[in-house]
Protein backbone atom coordinates (compact mmCIF):
# COMPACT_ATOMS: atom_id res chain seq x y z
CA UNK A 1 0.00 0.00 0.00
CA UNK A 2 1.27 3.52 -0.77
CA UNK A 3 2.19 5.22 2.51
CA UNK A 4 0.34 8.41 1.57
CA UNK A 5 -2.87 6.41 1.08
CA UNK A 6 -2.55 4.92 4.55
CA UNK A 7 -2.05 8.39 6.03
CA UNK A 8 -5.11 9.74 4.22
CA UNK A 9 -7.25 6.79 5.33
CA UNK A 10 -6.08 7.32 8.91
CA UNK A 11 -6.97 11.02 8.81
CA UNK A 12 -10.46 10.21 7.48
CA UNK A 13 -11.10 7.22 9.72
CA UNK A 14 -13.49 8.91 12.17
CA UNK A 15 -15.01 11.54 9.92
CA UNK A 16 -15.11 11.26 6.12
CA UNK A 17 -15.30 14.70 4.51
CA UNK A 18 -17.31 16.22 7.35
CA UNK A 19 -20.03 13.60 7.15
CA UNK A 20 -19.64 12.69 10.82
CA UNK A 21 -19.19 9.06 9.78
CA UNK A 22 -16.35 6.70 9.11
CA UNK A 23 -16.58 4.98 5.74
CA UNK A 24 -16.84 1.77 7.79
CA UNK A 25 -20.17 3.03 9.16
CA UNK A 26 -21.78 4.12 5.90
CA UNK A 27 -24.72 2.47 4.21
CA UNK A 28 -23.66 1.21 0.82
CA UNK A 29 -26.81 2.84 -0.58
CA UNK A 30 -26.25 6.21 1.09
CA UNK A 31 -25.23 9.24 -0.97
CA UNK A 32 -21.83 9.39 0.74
CA UNK A 33 -20.73 5.92 -0.23
CA UNK A 34 -22.37 6.14 -3.66
CA UNK A 35 -20.12 9.12 -4.37
CA UNK A 36 -17.06 7.13 -3.26
CA UNK A 37 -18.07 4.20 -5.46
CA UNK A 38 -18.80 6.30 -8.54
CA UNK A 39 -15.49 8.16 -8.28
CA UNK A 40 -13.56 4.91 -7.83
CA UNK A 41 -15.22 3.33 -10.85
CA UNK A 42 -14.62 6.39 -13.04
CA UNK A 43 -10.97 6.66 -11.97
CA UNK A 44 -10.34 2.97 -12.62
CA UNK A 45 -11.94 3.12 -16.06
CA UNK A 46 -9.72 6.09 -16.91
CA UNK A 47 -6.56 4.48 -15.53
CA UNK A 48 -7.05 1.21 -17.39
CA UNK A 49 -8.18 2.97 -20.61
CA UNK A 50 -11.16 0.64 -20.51
CA UNK A 51 -13.50 0.68 -23.53
CA UNK A 52 -17.16 1.48 -22.93
CA UNK A 53 -18.32 -2.05 -23.81
CA UNK A 54 -16.66 -3.49 -20.70
CA UNK A 55 -18.34 -3.55 -17.31
CA UNK A 56 -16.48 -3.04 -14.03
CA UNK A 57 -17.74 -5.24 -11.22
CA UNK A 58 -16.63 -4.85 -7.61
CA UNK A 59 -17.08 -8.27 -6.02
CA UNK A 60 -15.83 -10.43 -3.15
CA UNK A 61 -14.09 -13.77 -2.71
CA UNK A 62 -10.70 -13.00 -4.24
CA UNK A 63 -9.11 -14.57 -7.28
CA UNK A 64 -9.59 -18.03 -5.80
CA UNK A 65 -13.37 -17.67 -5.73
CA UNK A 66 -13.39 -16.30 -9.28
CA UNK A 67 -11.96 -19.64 -10.38
CA UNK A 68 -15.45 -20.95 -9.66
CA UNK A 69 -17.47 -17.83 -10.48
CA UNK A 70 -16.04 -17.47 -14.01
CA UNK A 71 -17.07 -20.97 -15.16
CA UNK A 72 -20.43 -20.53 -13.43
CA UNK A 73 -20.95 -17.52 -15.69
CA UNK A 74 -19.17 -18.45 -18.92
CA UNK A 75 -18.87 -22.23 -19.28
CA UNK A 76 -22.55 -22.99 -19.95
CA UNK A 77 -21.60 -26.47 -18.81
CA UNK A 78 -19.28 -26.95 -21.79
CA UNK A 79 -15.52 -27.16 -22.33
CA UNK A 80 -12.90 -24.67 -21.16
CA UNK A 81 -9.22 -24.57 -22.06
CA UNK A 82 -6.43 -23.67 -19.62
CA UNK A 83 -2.83 -22.68 -20.18
CA UNK A 84 -0.86 -23.82 -17.14
CA UNK A 85 2.05 -21.54 -16.27
CA UNK A 86 2.22 -22.11 -12.52
CA UNK A 87 0.32 -22.85 -9.33
CA UNK A 88 -2.55 -20.46 -9.98
CA UNK A 89 -3.26 -21.91 -13.40
CA UNK A 90 -3.36 -25.36 -11.82
CA UNK A 91 -5.83 -24.22 -9.17
CA UNK A 92 -8.02 -22.60 -11.80
CA UNK A 93 -8.12 -25.78 -13.87
CA UNK A 94 -9.07 -27.92 -10.89
CA UNK A 95 -11.85 -25.62 -9.73
CA UNK A 96 -13.38 -25.12 -13.18
CA UNK A 97 -13.68 -28.88 -13.63
CA UNK A 98 -16.60 -28.84 -11.20
CA UNK A 99 -18.72 -26.83 -13.64
CA UNK A 100 -17.80 -28.22 -17.05
CA UNK A 101 -15.01 -29.95 -18.93
CA UNK A 102 -11.69 -28.32 -18.03
CA UNK A 103 -8.89 -29.13 -20.49
CA UNK A 104 -5.18 -28.38 -20.58
CA UNK A 105 -4.38 -26.43 -23.74
CA UNK A 106 -0.69 -26.13 -22.86
CA UNK A 107 1.56 -26.53 -19.84
CA UNK A 108 5.03 -25.43 -18.76
CA UNK A 109 5.14 -27.91 -15.88
CA UNK A 110 7.82 -30.05 -17.56
CA UNK A 111 10.39 -27.27 -17.14
CA UNK A 112 9.30 -26.38 -13.61
CA UNK A 113 7.18 -23.44 -14.77
CA UNK A 114 10.23 -21.37 -15.68
CA UNK A 115 9.02 -20.47 -19.17
CA UNK A 116 5.80 -19.87 -21.11
CA UNK A 117 4.49 -22.25 -23.78
CA UNK A 118 4.34 -20.52 -27.15
CA UNK A 119 0.74 -19.70 -28.15
CA UNK A 120 1.39 -21.47 -31.46
CA UNK A 121 1.67 -24.72 -29.49
CA UNK A 122 -1.62 -24.35 -27.64
CA UNK A 123 -4.31 -26.94 -28.35
CA UNK A 124 -7.65 -25.15 -28.08
CA UNK A 125 -10.82 -27.05 -28.90
CA UNK A 126 -13.27 -25.67 -31.43
CA UNK A 127 -15.97 -26.00 -28.77
CA UNK A 128 -14.09 -23.99 -26.14
CA UNK A 129 -16.23 -21.59 -24.12
CA UNK A 130 -13.16 -19.64 -23.07
CA UNK A 131 -9.38 -19.83 -22.75
CA UNK A 132 -7.92 -19.10 -19.32
CA UNK A 133 -4.46 -17.77 -18.50
CA UNK A 134 -2.85 -16.41 -15.34
CA UNK A 135 -0.90 -13.48 -16.76
CA UNK A 136 1.48 -13.28 -13.78
CA UNK A 137 2.29 -16.26 -11.58
CA UNK A 138 3.30 -14.99 -8.14
CA UNK A 139 4.97 -18.21 -6.95
CA UNK A 140 6.99 -19.12 -10.02
CA UNK A 141 7.67 -15.57 -11.21
CA UNK A 142 6.62 -15.83 -14.85
CA UNK A 143 4.62 -13.17 -16.66
CA UNK A 144 3.01 -12.70 -20.06
CA UNK A 145 4.67 -9.53 -21.31
CA UNK A 146 2.13 -9.50 -24.13
CA UNK A 147 -1.32 -11.05 -24.03
CA UNK A 148 -1.94 -13.77 -26.63
CA UNK A 149 -4.04 -12.91 -29.67
CA UNK A 150 -6.52 -15.78 -29.83
CA UNK A 151 -8.00 -14.59 -33.12
CA UNK A 152 -4.57 -14.89 -34.73
CA UNK A 153 -4.63 -18.52 -33.58
CA UNK A 154 -7.97 -19.04 -35.33
CA UNK A 155 -9.84 -19.14 -32.02
CA UNK A 156 -13.10 -17.28 -31.43
CA UNK A 157 -13.32 -18.11 -27.73
CA UNK A 158 -12.87 -15.20 -25.31
CA UNK A 159 -9.65 -14.88 -23.34
CA UNK A 160 -10.08 -14.96 -19.55
CA UNK A 161 -7.17 -13.42 -17.66
CA UNK A 162 -6.36 -13.76 -13.98
CA UNK A 163 -4.38 -10.55 -13.54
CA UNK A 164 -4.57 -10.45 -9.75
CA UNK A 165 -0.89 -9.84 -9.17
CA UNK A 166 -0.07 -7.27 -11.84
CA UNK A 167 -3.26 -5.34 -12.48
CA UNK A 168 -2.46 -1.63 -12.89
CA UNK A 169 1.27 -2.35 -13.25
CA UNK A 170 1.23 -2.14 -17.06
CA UNK A 171 -1.25 -1.31 -19.86
CA UNK A 172 -3.72 -3.98 -21.05
CA UNK A 173 -4.66 -4.60 -24.69
CA UNK A 174 -8.41 -4.90 -24.13
CA UNK A 175 -8.99 -5.91 -27.75
CA UNK A 176 -7.60 -9.34 -26.77
CA UNK A 177 -9.57 -9.77 -23.54
CA UNK A 178 -13.04 -11.11 -22.83
CA UNK A 179 -12.83 -11.03 -19.04
CA UNK A 180 -10.14 -10.14 -16.52
CA UNK A 181 -10.30 -10.61 -12.78
CA UNK A 182 -8.11 -10.08 -9.77
CA UNK A 183 -7.97 -9.74 -6.03
CA UNK A 184 -7.18 -6.17 -5.01
CA UNK A 185 -4.60 -7.02 -2.37
CA UNK A 186 -1.50 -6.92 -4.56
CA UNK A 187 -1.70 -3.58 -6.36
CA UNK A 188 -5.10 -1.99 -5.75
CA UNK A 189 -5.92 -2.06 -2.06
CA UNK A 190 -6.65 -4.28 0.92
CA UNK A 191 -7.90 -7.85 0.82
CA UNK A 192 -11.67 -8.21 0.52
CA UNK A 193 -12.25 -6.58 -2.86
CA UNK A 194 -12.23 -8.52 -6.13
CA UNK A 195 -12.18 -6.71 -9.44
CA UNK A 196 -13.93 -8.23 -12.46
CA UNK A 197 -13.82 -6.56 -15.86
CA UNK A 198 -16.09 -8.27 -18.36
CA UNK A 199 -17.13 -7.60 -21.95
CA UNK A 200 -20.84 -6.84 -22.11
CA UNK A 201 -21.66 -9.57 -24.62
CA UNK A 202 -20.41 -12.22 -22.15
CA UNK A 203 -22.87 -11.20 -19.46
CA UNK A 204 -26.12 -13.13 -19.05
CA UNK A 205 -24.85 -16.70 -19.56
CA UNK A 206 -24.81 -17.92 -15.95
CA UNK A 207 -25.65 -21.53 -15.17
CA UNK A 208 -29.04 -22.01 -13.48
CA UNK A 209 -27.37 -23.02 -10.21
CA UNK A 210 -25.05 -19.99 -10.10
CA UNK A 211 -25.63 -18.16 -6.80
CA UNK A 212 -27.42 -14.87 -7.41
CA UNK A 213 -24.66 -12.81 -5.78
CA UNK A 214 -22.17 -14.28 -8.27
CA UNK A 215 -24.28 -13.83 -11.42
CA UNK A 216 -22.43 -11.21 -13.45
CA UNK A 217 -25.67 -9.91 -14.97
CA UNK A 218 -27.27 -9.30 -11.59
CA UNK A 219 -24.09 -7.72 -10.28
CA UNK A 220 -23.78 -5.47 -13.35
CA UNK A 221 -27.47 -4.52 -13.42
CA UNK A 222 -27.22 -3.45 -9.77
CA UNK A 223 -23.97 -1.47 -10.05
CA UNK A 224 -22.13 -4.06 -7.92
CA UNK A 225 -24.65 -3.60 -5.11
CA UNK A 226 -26.93 -6.58 -5.53
CA UNK A 227 -25.50 -7.64 -2.19
CA UNK A 228 -23.54 -5.44 0.22
CA UNK A 229 -20.17 -4.76 -1.41
CA UNK A 230 -16.86 -4.54 0.49
CA UNK A 231 -17.34 -0.82 1.10
CA UNK A 232 -14.15 0.03 2.98
CA UNK A 233 -11.98 -1.92 0.55
CA UNK A 234 -13.58 -0.03 -2.36
CA UNK A 235 -12.87 3.25 -0.58
CA UNK A 236 -9.20 2.36 -0.06
CA UNK A 237 -8.90 1.14 -3.65
CA UNK A 238 -10.35 4.48 -4.76
CA UNK A 239 -7.59 6.28 -2.86
CA UNK A 240 -5.02 4.05 -4.59
CA UNK A 241 -6.55 4.92 -7.98
CA UNK A 242 -6.13 8.61 -7.15
CA UNK A 243 -2.53 7.94 -6.06
CA UNK A 244 -1.87 6.21 -9.38
CA UNK A 245 -3.28 9.15 -11.32
CA UNK A 246 -1.21 11.61 -9.28
CA UNK A 247 1.94 9.64 -10.11
CA UNK A 248 1.41 9.59 -13.86
CA UNK A 249 -1.01 6.73 -14.35
CA UNK A 250 -0.34 3.24 -15.66
CA UNK A 251 2.26 4.23 -18.26
CA UNK A 252 4.41 5.92 -15.62
CA UNK A 253 3.90 3.00 -13.23
CA UNK A 254 5.09 0.58 -15.90
CA UNK A 255 8.33 2.51 -16.33
CA UNK A 256 8.91 2.50 -12.56
CA UNK A 257 8.27 -1.24 -12.45
CA UNK A 258 10.65 -1.89 -15.33
CA UNK A 259 13.39 0.03 -13.53
CA UNK A 260 12.83 -1.82 -10.25
CA UNK A 261 12.76 -5.25 -11.83
CA UNK A 262 15.76 -4.56 -14.06
CA UNK A 263 17.84 -3.48 -11.09
CA UNK A 264 17.17 -6.73 -9.27
CA UNK A 265 17.51 -9.02 -12.29
CA UNK A 266 20.76 -7.36 -13.36
CA UNK A 267 22.25 -8.11 -9.95
CA UNK A 268 20.99 -11.70 -9.97
CA UNK A 269 22.44 -12.31 -13.44
CA UNK A 270 25.85 -11.05 -12.35
CA UNK A 271 25.91 -12.88 -9.01
CA UNK A 272 27.93 -15.99 -8.22
CA UNK A 273 25.83 -16.75 -5.13
CA UNK A 274 22.25 -15.94 -6.20
CA UNK A 275 20.33 -17.04 -9.27
CA UNK A 276 16.97 -16.60 -10.96
CA UNK A 277 15.83 -19.60 -13.03
CA UNK A 278 13.07 -18.03 -15.12
CA UNK A 279 13.56 -17.54 -18.86
CA UNK A 280 14.47 -13.91 -19.53
CA UNK A 281 11.63 -13.35 -21.99
CA UNK A 282 8.93 -14.00 -19.38
CA UNK A 283 10.39 -12.82 -16.08
CA UNK A 284 7.84 -11.20 -13.81
CA UNK A 285 8.17 -7.53 -12.93
CA UNK A 286 6.12 -8.08 -9.79
CA UNK A 287 7.47 -11.29 -8.23
CA UNK A 288 11.13 -12.20 -8.45
CA UNK A 289 11.98 -15.68 -7.15
CA UNK A 290 15.65 -16.38 -6.55
CA UNK A 291 17.81 -19.05 -4.99
CA UNK A 292 21.10 -19.20 -3.15
CA UNK A 293 23.34 -21.65 -4.91
CA UNK A 294 24.37 -22.87 -1.46
CA UNK A 295 21.01 -23.42 0.24
CA UNK A 296 22.67 -24.05 3.60
CA UNK A 297 22.99 -20.24 3.73
CA UNK A 298 19.22 -19.64 3.50
CA UNK A 299 18.62 -19.14 7.21
CA UNK A 300 21.58 -16.80 7.59
CA UNK A 301 20.41 -14.77 4.60
CA UNK A 302 16.89 -14.39 5.99
CA UNK A 303 18.14 -13.52 9.48
CA UNK A 304 20.45 -10.85 8.08
CA UNK A 305 17.66 -9.45 5.92
CA UNK A 306 15.34 -9.17 8.91
CA UNK A 307 18.05 -7.33 10.84
CA UNK A 308 18.02 -4.58 8.20
CA UNK A 309 14.19 -4.53 7.92
CA UNK A 310 13.94 -6.48 4.67
CA UNK A 311 10.99 -8.74 5.39
CA UNK A 312 8.92 -11.55 3.84
CA UNK A 313 11.66 -12.73 1.50
CA UNK A 314 11.17 -16.44 2.08
CA UNK A 315 9.93 -18.21 -1.06
CA UNK A 316 6.67 -20.12 -1.25
CA UNK A 317 6.83 -23.48 0.48
CA UNK A 318 6.05 -25.30 -2.79
CA UNK A 319 9.21 -24.04 -4.52
CA UNK A 320 11.54 -22.96 -1.72
CA UNK A 321 14.24 -20.36 -2.14
CA UNK A 322 13.47 -16.67 -1.87
CA UNK A 323 11.02 -14.28 -3.45
CA UNK A 324 10.94 -10.51 -3.65
CA UNK A 325 7.50 -9.08 -4.45
CA UNK A 326 7.93 -5.57 -5.81
CA UNK A 327 4.40 -4.38 -6.43
CA UNK A 328 3.46 -0.83 -7.49
CA UNK A 329 3.71 0.68 -4.02
CA UNK A 330 7.25 -0.60 -3.44
CA UNK A 331 9.57 2.33 -4.16
CA UNK A 332 12.80 2.02 -6.09
CA UNK A 333 14.64 2.69 -2.84
CA UNK A 334 13.29 -0.55 -1.42
CA UNK A 335 14.77 -2.57 -4.28
CA UNK A 336 18.03 -0.66 -4.00
CA UNK A 337 18.19 -1.58 -0.31
CA UNK A 338 17.59 -5.25 -1.13
CA UNK A 339 20.29 -5.33 -3.81
CA UNK A 340 22.74 -3.58 -1.49
CA UNK A 341 22.11 -6.16 1.22
CA UNK A 342 22.42 -9.09 -1.21
CA UNK A 343 25.67 -7.70 -2.59
CA UNK A 344 27.11 -7.31 0.92
CA UNK A 345 25.93 -10.79 1.94
CA UNK A 346 27.63 -12.25 -1.12
CA UNK A 347 30.90 -10.54 -0.18
CA UNK A 348 30.82 -12.04 3.31
CA UNK A 349 30.53 -15.54 1.78
CA UNK A 350 33.38 -15.14 -0.68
Amino acid sequence: MPESVLHQAASEMLDWHGSGMSVMEMSHRGKEFISIYEQAEADLRELLALPAHFKILFMQGGGLAENAIVPLNLSQGGAMDFVLTGSWGQKSLKEAGKYGTARVAASAQADGFTSLPSPASWHIGADSRYVHICSNETIHGVEFHKLPDLKALGCDAPLVVDFSSHVASRPVDWSRVGLAFGGAQKNLGPAGLTLVIVREDLIGRALPHCPSAFDYKLVADNQSMYNTPPTYSIYIAGLVFQWLKKHGGIAAMEQRNIAKAQLLYDFLDSSSLFENRVAKDCRSRMNVPFFLRDESLNDAFLAGAKAVNLLQLKGHKSVGGMRASIYNAMPLEGVQALVAYMREFEKTQA
